[in-house]
């Protein structure tokens, strides 16, 4: 791998290759973050509890003081992870370019996937100076003034999807993100898992149209997610026909898959989605030779109205099913991995995802008292 890429000459900003900044691990852990969260041009606030992500966002703020010259000076003013799928660019701009965002001095910009292999077309461009283009691997980092010495554009994507994890660094405190995360942190007391609460069904349904105007063209990130990795979803509140369609997702669920069902009930679809993510993520670690009986008595066959609650589900969530694999494009091609996901791993899954989120909000827990009394998120060293 290249050394990093200073290029500092005609304009103010720094590239980074992927061996000096991400590691693999952070790039992986940071695509299972909040995947669900985040489609298109919708930005997602991340609640920093994976100390993977406080760690490298602490690297990144030294990082563009060491090199701006402003040391101890700025402060996190806004982290999301931004998913940008087929049709998706923006224009030529700064960004501070709107009265809301002249707070803004720097901005960084995390490559989780790479062009070419996950991607096609969202180059990064710059208005003037070097580099002009950025062709990114997963891991790479750019860096640059927020204001219009760097004007820049993001091509339109024409194939698959491009995900970023960006930041905005400000020197008004008035703006620390940090802040505004300790205060709902602080709420945070048990140690127990912290099931994922979903926001309202229209937050994850994506439309072709910008303005979302035809609901009756489009699907559910989240179930569109689930059916990319081979799985349906049967919500139990499905049964009770007096149940709203758009409440079905928010209640207790089970996945599907190849007329199979798995009776494991989840909270609502972002726990099922997260689940299924962490298996796809960790499926070559978790041992399937030695099943327990119990695990394998948990698969049934379905009934024939357990599947008509599913298809009935689909014509509500999933309207085309080709837009899905258009939209999706690279993420959806990879039959062989979709085929090794199956409901026993996900019933193993289920028990690999609650220690590691109990693992994680120890981590944050015991971290808490010393972010609280300085009033910054960081990496507390461990006794």
């Amino acid at each position: 791998m290249s050394s990093p890429l200073l290029s500092l000459t005609s304009l103010p900003l720094i590239l980074l290759t992927s061996s000096s900044l991400l590691s693999p691990l952070e790039v992986n852990l940071l695509k299972l973050k909040d995947f669900a969260f985040v489609f298109i041009s919708y930005f997602c606030e991340i609640q920093r509890d994976d100390l993977c992500c406080v760690e490298l966002t602490e690297r990144l703020k030294e990082k563009i003081e060491e090199t701006f010259g402003c040391e101890y000076e700025l402060f996190i003013e806004f982290t999301g992870l931004i998913s940008w799928c087929k049709g998706a660019s923006i224009g030529w701009h700064s960004d501070d370019n709107r009265s809301y965002l002249k707070q803004r001095d720097f901005a960084a910009v995390c490559y989780l996937n790479s062009y070419e292999k996950d991607f096609i077309g969202g180059l990064f461009r710059f208005q003037s100076g070097e580099p002009v283009t950025v062709a990114p691997s997963a891991g790479d980092v750019i860096m640059y003034t927020a204001d219009d010495r760097n004007i820049h554009s993001v091509d339109e994507v024409t194939d698959g999807e491009r995900l970023t994890l960006a930041l905005w660094f400000s020197r008004d405190s008035s703006h620390d993100e940090d802040s505004k995360l300790l205060s709902r942190l602080s709420q945070c007391t048990s140690h127990e898992v912290c099931l994922p609460l979903p926001a309202s069904t229209n937050m994850y349904w994506f439309c072709p149209h910008q303005d979302g105007s035809n609901q009756n063209i489009g699907f559910d990130v989240c179930v569109a997610r689930l059916h990319l990795l081979g799985f349906d979803v049967h919500s139990l509140q499905g049964e009770d026909h007096s149940t709203d369609a758009s409440e079905q997702l928010m209640g207790p669920l089970q996945l599907a898959k190849g007329g199979k069902l798995l009776t494991r009930k989840f909270a609502n679809i972002l726990h099922a989605l997260q689940v299924v993510q962490f298996y796809h993520w960790k499926a070559s670690e978790l041992v399937t030779s030695n099943v327990e009986n119990d695990t394998l008595e948990e698969v049934k066959a379905m009934s024939h109205s357990q599947l008509e609650t599913i298809n009935a589900l689909k014509s509500v969530f999933l309207l085309d099913e080709n837009l899905v694999a258009t939209t999706f494009g690279y993420s959806c091609s990879g039959e062989d991995r979709k085929d090794s996901l199956d409901l026993t791993g996900i019933a193993l899954a289920v028990t690999s995802w609650e220690e590691y989120s109990c693992k994680l909000l120890k981590e944050l827990l015991s971290s808490l008292p010393q972010w609280k009394t300085y009033q910054t998120i960081h990496k507390v060293e461990s006794d």
